[in-house]
């Protein structure tokens, strides 16, 4: 199940640079992941200063 960020996030980018497949990209305010390209690592949730991410 892909991860999913919810609107805790603070648009610092830090899991956009932990993602080793490129699934995070900056959406309307906040970063979105896309769930088509996600492999579920959980990279992001752990490195996310907020705790937004979570699984879906």
């Amino acid at each position: 199940m892909a991860f999913v960020i919810s609107d805790a996030c603070v648009a610092c980018g830090a899991c956009e640079a932990q993602c080793p497949v490129g699934a995070i990209s900056m959406g309307d305010g906040k970063f979105e992941i896309d769930a088509d390209k996600c492999i579920s690592c959980g990279g992001c949730a752990g490195t996310c200063p907020t705790g937004a991410i979570s699984e879906g």
